[in-house]
């Protein structure tokens, strides 16, 4: 129990709920029932329809987080970093996840069952508190981005998805830091492979991003901020 204790005090993730609550005395049992689950990059780890198990938080690494739509065509929802809650959307809300998750890389998880997650929560207030800010948070970022599909048009949702994208992980050396494939941001800007190939090239030849293989990152935020600007709301990261 003192390792896992231990563990969760030292981690360098301040957003995370368990992290900002860990401290309290009444957490000490609770945390001593985490698992710890190592995924390697393109691994799922959380199935669609498949029996909920708990919350996952990101230690470290990087999540997309997805929904299968008309057709069978796969919805990125959203993408999660370190810090992060995955699978809320599943618990307390059913039997069965209602999305999947996929490892972008590498990445080590925290994972409470639904029980610990259940009595965790019946016992320690500041972290429902916490947890119910977080949900009211998400809500907010799901009826945004509803409002944004309805208004934008192709164009605006890739450069949206690239701004999101930038701010949700940053950049290094001048590309994202990330590798996402053009699929992955087609599914979450909501069109096809082949209308992110050729908005890509466009916003190259204009110099407001830049590419290197598969790599892709943004040479002039301000550029691209002002081309969605009239609608005056951004994807949070």
């Amino acid at each position: 129990m003192k390792g896992f204790m231990s563990e969760c005090q030292n981690c360098s993730n301040t957003t995370c709920i368990i992290k900002r609550n860990c401290h309290l005395e009444e957490m000490q049992d609770f945390v001593a029932k985490k698992n710890v689950i190592n995924c390697k990059k393109g691994q799922n780890f959380i199935i669609e329809g498949a029996p909920v198990h708990g919350l996952y938080f990101v230690n470290k690494g990087k999540a997309k987080v997805a929904k299968t739509g008309l057709n069978g065509k796969e919805q990125i929802v959203r993408f999660a970093r370190d810090g992060e809650i995955i699978g809320h959307r599943g618990f307390g809300a059913g039997e069965f996840y209602h999305i999947s998750a996929t490892a972008l890389e590498d990445t080590v998880l925290c994972n409470f069952s639904t029980d610990t997650m259940v009595s965790m929560l019946r016992k320690v207030p500041s972290l429902t508190y916490d947890l119910m800010t977080f949900y009211a948070e998400e809500l907010n970022r799901s009826e945004t981005k509803v409002k944004k599909f309805a208004q934008m048009t192709v164009r605006e949702r890739v450069i949206d998805a690239f701004l999101y994208i930038n701010r949700k992980f940053g950049q290094e050396k001048g590309f994202f830091n990330v590798q996402l494939s053009r699929k992955d941001i087609a599914d979450f800007a909501g069109t096809t492979d082949e209308q992110v190939i050729r908005i890509i090239s466009a916003l190259k030849k204009e110099g407001l991003i830049q590419t290197s293989g598969k790599k892709l990152g943004v040479k002039n935020v301000e550029l691209l901020s002002k081309e969605i600007s009239e609608h005056h709301f951004f994807i949070d990261s």
